[in-house]
């Protein structure tokens, strides 16, 4: 691995006290919740020590981060947006149920793609709004793919007041194209129903594929969208709490402008987020780098050990998708992985009913550990 990655030892690791390292016992491998194991990048942690040591940590101010998102958007995504509508918000997901809160009534649909992001549905549920169900497709050649007719059927439905689209796709790491993004907004026009993009992942999409971000797209429903992204997943920094929500127009600015004091992100996220999009750059291009390695590697490691897992390397991101359902392990593979095999992945179920004999893996980290959570997989099989 890269030097500035560090050494993701075990032994390091388990001095962390987060999330990830501290929901199960010591014994127990997790490779579950979307936290990479990589060290942070020293830019992202000289901006936290200099807010320390100059006592700067009050309230959160947006300072120049919409400036600093919309130099890496223009340089990294070929996008180019108005600094003045980016909006500094704690997460994306608090992002998503405030808008979507602001823009519909209680008790309405909101459509999503299952297998998704577990948190769209809950978040969403919490939210008070009612799930709406436009299932992706499964392809041959792609694994999944974006069903247009579902979405145009999930759109039809009564009370339907929003779409929630998740690009690039967790967990598959599918990126959509420009064709099928074109698509969508001109389902979401001919329907007059709002759409908001989780581009959250946009940072981290493979040599090969394009991500095409929501707003660049030529149609008015693209500008009349809230996009929604964050340097967390990127940079692997989700406990500083900050993300960035972009308003295409000037109705949804003001709608931001409305709801801020419910979408206060943390101080030290703000600079360590404007650290992350101007300075840690390298950083990420390293972080990619060898997580697009372990995508291959997973590859070799699950024909030798689990042939009858299926695996589509993604486009995008540090999770993989697993199809274990020829193990036999029933509707939670995930639940025999942990028991008898001590390793810890993201259950399949919780990404809607489609994900039934699947298992989300974590694999932003060193080689050794994806090896390591593959062979407590083949053991707990064996057992």
């Amino acid at each position: 691995m890269d030097a500035i990655l560090g050494d993701c030892t075990l032994e390091n690791l388990r001095n962390r006290t987060s999330h990830k390292w501290r929901t199960f016992p010591g014994d127990v491998l997790p490779a579950f919740v979307a936290e990479m194991d990589f060290d942070p990048a020293e830019e992202i942690k000289d901006a936290i020590r200099a807010q320390l040591n100059a006592g700067d940590l009050g309230y959160p101010h947006k300072g120049e981060l919409g400036e600093a998102f919309a130099e890496f958007a223009a340089d990294r995504l070929g996008w180019s947006l108005d600094p003045g509508f980016v909006y500094a918000i704690p997460d994306v997901m608090t992002g998503v149920a405030e808008v979507v809160q602001g823009i519909t009534e209680d008790g309405a649909g909101v459509v999503i793609n299952p297998p998704v992001y577990a948190p769209f549905f809950f978040r969403l549920k919490l939210a008070g709004r009612r799930i709406v169900e436009a299932p992706l497709q499964t392809s041959e050649e792609l694994g999944y793919d974006l069903d247009l007719d579902a979405v145009d059927h999930a759109l039809r439905q009564p009370g339907v007041g929003a779409y929630l689209l998740c690009n690039p796709h967790n967990p598959l790491g599918r990126v959509w194209n420009r064709e099928q993004l074109t698509g969508i907004a001109e389902l979401c026009d001919r329907h007059g129903v709002p759409l908001l993009v989780d581009e959250i992942h946009a940072p981290l999409v493979f040599d090969g594929a394009k991500h095409v971000p929501f707003h660049s797209l030529d149609h008015p429903a693209a500008k009349r969208a809230v996009v929604f992204s964050s340097a967390s997943k990127g940079w692997n920094i989700p406990g500083l709490k900050c993300g960035v929500a972009i308003a295409g127009e000037p109705g949804n600015a003001a709608l931001l402008d409305q709801r801020w004091e419910g979408l206060l992100a943390a101080h030290l996220g703000v600079h360590a987020s404007v650290a992350a999009f101007r300075n840690a750059r390298p950083w990420l291009d390293a972080a990619l780098s060898q997580v697009e390695a372990n995508a291959l590697q997973l590859s070799e490691l699950l024909s030798a050990s689990l042939p009858e897992v299926g695996y589509r390397r993604p486009q995008a991101s540090f999770l993989a998708w697993l199809d274990c359902r020829e193990l036999g392990l029933g509707d939670n593979p995930a639940e025999v992985f942990l028991e008898r095999g001590r390793v810890a992945l993201s259950p399949g179920p919780d990404f809607g009913t489609q994900g039934r004999g699947f298992a989300r893996l974590n694999i932003g980290t060193s080689p050794e550990l994806m090896a390591e959570a593959v062979r407590r997989m083949a053991a707990a099989v064996a057992g």
